[in-house]
């Protein structure tokens, strides 16, 4: 369904201002404040908390539940969708409708810009992440439609961001510059600010989105949302299963000889570190996500540090791994993988996988969601928004001046 008004950003304005939420969004809202506030938790010894104390609340709480890679993920548009509209919306002091309005207009906007615009290297959760930080911050102030389309097209100019940055610290970081832009452009829009709003139209041809693939109808956030079981990039989830499977099949790592992924091309697209040195850069490899999971049956955050990165039998095991790809589909999801182990004794063992566990047709148990909250160092079950906001601030407090959000 294209657009219906006389622009791309009225249209997403006035759908944002009257949604209303259903029973089946107001569960996936509920989802997402828990696990995104798990993994944010989770980065409480991060390296990064001290490097981002300064900057505004969006920012920092972004920047901090991104830089684990335990985020969930929005399969159609490639977009980290909560990670930047869950900790805008408890910035603004908002609740589950700021985050699902923020949440459907990112989720259409990344749609529009589509798997092209991802293949040539943007970072999609920030092209499409400004607009819906916006939007999010714009219900949560009161802002009507009109002045939330004011608030997309002033998110524009800080609408990027690029794959160079995975693997280093700069990927969350950017994450969390699109909150705080978003956020920005609803407080100037709420002081009185303008846009042309066909800065969108503009945009969205620039960045090569299609328009027409923007669709207003169907749940607040179509297709749901991926939840990740590994603290690491999505397209590592399915590897991991697969090795998952041979372990439990009872194949160990002394007895490999090779390993073979077959996997469609497009799945390999952000795995762009094949010799990784460090935790960052291991979540973004292949090699390393075979290797740790052969080693570590669960490649849980300790996988992901740099010295299990570096650990001689791990560096030795992800150099047997090779990579055989196909050309067919788009998505981090297209296609099959199958993942085989040529043991020492000349024997062949294969596990393939369609489908990880946590994605939208294959949710996670309560049980799963259970232990990725205890990994996380939390139990969060009765955790409403407005508590969570208490308790990002009290655990992430601002530092400074800059720390004013």
């Amino acid at each position: 369904m294209t657009t219906t008004t006389t622009s791309i950003a009225e249209d997403l304005g006035r759908w944002a201002a009257r949604l209303d939420p259903s029973a089946e969004d107001l569960a996936l809202a509920r989802r997402s404040l828990l696990d995104t506030v798990a993994a944010t938790l989770a980065a409480r010894d991060h390296p990064l908390r001290p490097v981002v104390a300064g900057l505004p609340d969006s920012a920092r709480w972004s920047a901090l539940g991104h830089v684990l890679d335990f985020d969930d993920l929005h399969l159609e548009s490639t977009a980290h969708i909560s990670v930047v509209c869950v900790p805008t919306a408890l910035a603004c002091r908002g609740g589950a409708r700021a985050y699902l309005a923020g949440a459907g207009v990112m989720a259409r906007l990344g749609t529009a810009l589509g798997w092209g615009h991802y293949a040539r290297g943007w970072h999609a959760t920030c092209t499409s992440g400004a607009a819906g930080a916006a939007v999010t911050a714009g219900v949560a102030l009161g802002l009507d439609g009109t002045q939330l389309a004011h608030a997309i097209a002033l998110a524009v100019p800080a609408s990027g961001g690029v794959q160079r940055a995975f693997g280093t610290p700069a990927k969350s970081l950017q994450v969390g510059f699109a909150a705080e832009a978003g956020v920005r452009a609803a407080r100037l829009v709420a002081a009185g600010a303008t846009a042309d709003l066909r800065a969108v139209e503009q945009w969205l041809a620039l960045v090569g989105g299609d328009p027409t693939a923007l669709d207003l109808g169907g749940a607040a956030v179509p297709g749901g949302l991926a939840i990740k079981l590994f603290p690491c990039c999505y397209a590592m989830q399915r590897p991991i299963a697969a090795a998952r499977e041979l372990l439990a099949g009872g194949l160990t790592p002394a007895g490999v000889a090779r390993l073979v992924v077959r996997t469609p091309e497009a799945t390999l697209h952000p795995l762009i570190h094949h010799r990784p040195q460090t935790g960052l850069e291991g979540k973004f490899s292949l090699e390393y996500a075979v290797a740790a999971t052969l080693l570590d049956g669960y490649p849980g955050f300790t996988s992901f540090s740099d010295d299990a990165v570096r650990r001689p039998e791990a560096q030795d095991l992800l150099r047997r791994v090779t990579v055989e790809t196909t050309p067919d589909g788009e998505g981090l999801l297209t296609g099959t993988l199958a993942l085989t182990a040529i043991g020492t004794d000349g024997a062949h063992r294969t596990a393939t996988v369609d489908l990880p566990p946590g994605s939208p047709l294959r949710p996670p148990t309560d049980g799963q969601l259970a232990e990725k909250a205890a990994a996380c160092g939390c139990d969060l079950r009765e955790l409403t928004w407005a508590a969570a906001a208490e308790l990002l601030a009290e655990h992430y407090p601002a530092s400074g001046p800059a720390g004013v959000s």
